[in-house]
């Protein structure tokens, strides 16, 4: 690991202590304001704490967070230090009496036989000392937390699961500095303006039913015409590297997802089917088993490998309801899949064929990217399909294909899926956030759960092994990142309308139709606002829409034979002849602007 990965992952391990220990004080903090309320658990996340509690007939709001805040304050004014001590399972029982939530961990943890481990904030005994559960890490003292923030409340079940209670969830964000806060702050506030569940719907881009329920989302014309747009693009970039097109279907029966290990993997968010004549069957959650069986279906020469199969189809997860959110965490997801059966010397040459796709599709939207190496975890190996030296040689070949490109990569274990190490492509968005989006992936256990061979130059079969690449992973996922990338603000290749063509007057509409159909015949996209509304409605109209350019007609474009061209950001009026307008258009587009 270089001394760049070392500093990031020990910011991120004292960012995360820091988090826990706000966790802790918010804890503190609410018990002591609220007596009657429960703990249920409270840790940090990537992006800050939450705090889950059980409030009884306690309502707190967003109404409550100054007075939260304040008392917090006070805490960690008191700079109480985080104590960390083991006690037995009998001392833990006494000590968490009458908390159903922490009663039930300590039960856990007695079922595995070992020893609790509790943090104190303050000296045990003291009158302002707080005791939890807890494993750790934290910073020294309540003192260091320095800049904090609660953000939201929510209602969340017990485990994330319906069936039991529903607590109150408690969201919050620490930094080690105010200025870093602030900068939280007004990023979140950009953000908001920016969300693609708000953007989205305003763009006409998308919708969600009640009716056909939530975590599905329906797709317009235009939000369709993005989606097609981004796919055909990911396919002329496959195409060209010797990739075909292939088909699956939507359920299978249980068996193929026994064989490949999903079954015990995923069972519990699939959505299930059975048959009128008892057969099990599910809606598919992953498509690489399927596509295994495509190359099962005959014997392979070493000369016909590798083999090259894209599918852009939908998988189905049975994602909580609470989780979902947007186009971000959906039930229906589609996904830009593709797999590679290839020998074990094809494989570095055919990821680097994966990886000129990536760059050159992220490169078009200006994403900058970096890249993770997730491993296995060494000390689970139970967690993973395969032999443990399978794994070895996998995760050497991911590392030696980044470092061919002269890629640092941060490497993290325990990250890998069950059948394989993969290159997490990270992209950085205009607002700084990272976003997980294409993935390449070695897999050499899925060859071996359905035998998957070649037939070498001895005649022998020989073991394959299987590439896993995704460019866009989830395109639903994607449009909503692009969405909140852009504001919405889509560049002319990809935006669903590229010009709004706007008469003046109803005099002028058989020239607009005109030039119209000029546009069209050059595969521009174009819409025209025939409406009788004002001139300024209809492009305040185009601009919520946030389309690119507004072509206005009028009596003096008429004349000449031009268009007054005017961006959606403002700017100065441009009057242009038609043909001028087109090859700009057309110039803006080739270049993916």
């Amino acid at each position: 690991m270089s001394n760049k990965q070392e500093k990031l992952k020990a910011d991120k391990s004292n960012l995360w202590k820091l988090r826990h220990t706000a966790e802790h004080v918010l804890h503190q903090a609410v018990k002591e304001l609220y007596p009657s309320i429960h703990l249920a658990m409270g840790p940090a996340t990537d992006d800050g704490f939450y705090c889950d509690f059980d409030a009884n007939d306690v309502k707190i709001s967003a109404e409550d967070f100054p007075k939260i805040e304040a008392r917090m304050q006070e805490i960690i004014d008191l700079d109480l230090l985080m104590i960390e001590k083991e006690i037995s399972v009998a001392e833990a029982k006494e000590l968490f009496a009458g908390n159903p939530y922490k009663e039930e961990w300590v039960d856990i943890i007695e079922s595995k036989d070992e020893l609790v481990t509790v943090y104190w904030s303050g000296e045990p005994g003291s009158e302002r000392a707080m005791v939890d559960l807890c494993a750790g890490p934290h910073v020294v003292s309540t003192g260091q937390v320095k800049a904090f923030k609660l953000l939201s409340v929510a209602g969340a079940y017990r485990h994330g699961d319906e069936k039991n209670k529903m607590l109150t969830r408690i969201y919050g964000v620490a930094f080690p500095t105010p200025k870093e806060l602030r900068k939280y702050l007004n990023l979140l506030e950009e953000a908001k303006k920016r969300d693609h569940k708000i953007l989205g719907p305003k763009m006409d881009l998308f919708t969600f039913s009640e009716l056909v329920g939530p975590g599905l989302p329906l797709w317009t014309p235009k939000g369709a015409l993005v989606r097609h747009i981004l796919d055909d693009f990911v396919w002329e970039l496959r195409k060209a590297k010797g990739y075909e097109r292939v088909e699956i279907p939507h359920i299978t029966k249980k068996e193929l997802y026994e064989t490949s290990g999903h079954w015990d993997k995923f069972k519990d968010e699939l959505f299930l089917i059975k048959t009128r004549e008892g057969h099990e069957f599910a809606m598919k959650p992953m498509n690489c088993p399927h596509h295994t069986q495509i190359y099962a279906r005959k014997p392979h020469s070493y000369r016909e490998l590798p083999q090259r199969y894209a599918n852009t189809t939908m998988v189905y997860r049975d994602e909580q309801t609470g989780e979902l959110s947007g186009l971000s965490r959906v039930r229906s997801i589609t996904q830009d899949d593709a797999h590679v059966f290839c020998r074990k010397n094809q494989a570095a040459e055919e990821m680097g064929k994966i990886w000129d796709i990536i760059n050159e599709f992220y490169s078009a939207v200006g994403f900058k990217l970096w890249v993770r190496l997730s491993l296995s975890d060494p000390d689970q190996m139970d967690k993973y399909l395969g032999k443990r030296e399978d794994w070895e040689y996998a995760e050497e070949q991911l590392r030696q294909l980044a470092k061919s490109r002269g890629q640092d990569v941060q490497e993290v274990e325990g990250e890998a899926a069950f059948y394989g190490p993969k290159l997490d492509f990270m992209a950085e968005d205009s607002l700084g956030r990272e976003w997980q989006v294409a993935t390449i992936q070695l897999d050499m256990n899925m060859p071996d759960s359905f035998d998957l061979t070649c037939v070498n130059e001895a005649g022998e079969k020989e073991r394959i092994v299987m590439l896993h690449a995704a460019i866009m992973g989830s395109i639903e996922r994607y449009v909503s990142i692009l969405i909140e990338h852009f504001g919405g603000k889509f560049p002319v290749w990809l935006s669903p309308v590229q010009v709004k063509l706007l008469p003046i007057s109803q005099d002028h509409h058989q020239y607009a139709q005109k030039v119209e159909k000029e546009l069209l015949a050059k595969g521009i996209r174009v819409e025209l606002d025939d409406r009788s509304e004002t001139l300024s409605a209809k492009i305040r109209d185009a601009q919520v829409a946030q389309v690119p350019y507004m072509a206005v007609v009028g009596d003096k474009e008429i004349e000449s034979e031009s268009v007054a061209v005017r961006s959606r950001d403002g700017g100065k009026q441009e009057v242009m002849t038609t043909t001028m307008f087109i090859e700009k258009l057309l110039a803006e587009i080739e270049q993916k602007k």
